[in-house]
């Protein structure tokens, strides 16, 4: 997928792209677990793999030392993959861990692979990471 930086950011904040999760894709550390969330889901869409590598938690399940192997994974779920929307359903904001629930809207190969999540970030060295999350 390509977004010029003046279109509607593809995280559903009404936002433009460039005063939104361009500036988190470009460096910009994310405030609140929400901003990572939505940042998260928009570099899915613009296959923006190493953005979703730098801000995934070690502690996750897919985290591997083998980052080449990790960036193919990611690419090719990105590749064969059409992001249609997100919506925020809940965001429980704590200091250190904070959940964000969502449903991911999305395509593969034509078929419906839309899904929803409670996801769990955490806070390390003033940065959220994504953990973790449960398939509701």
């Amino acid at each position: 997928m390509k977004i010029s930086i003046n279109s509607k950011c593809i995280c559903g904040s009404d936002k433009k792209y460039k005063k939104c999760c361009k500036e988190l894709h470009d460096g910009k550390p994310a405030k609140t677990a929400l901003e990572l969330m939505r940042s998260r889901y928009s570099a899915f869409a613009l296959c923006k793999v190493d953005y979703i590598i730098k801000t995934t938690h070690y502690e996750n399940p897919e985290f591997t030392l083998n980052k080449k192997r990790w960036q193919n994974d990611i690419f090719n779920f990105c590749s064969y993959t059409d992001f249609k929307n997100l919506e925020i359903l809940e965001s429980e904001d704590g200091q250190e861990e904070s959940f964000v629930t969502f449903k991911a809207t999305l395509y593969q190969n034509n078929l419906d692979a839309s899904f929803t999540e409670k996801s769990r970030f955490l806070k390390v060295d003033g940065n959220w990471y994504y953990v973790d999350g449960i398939f509701l």
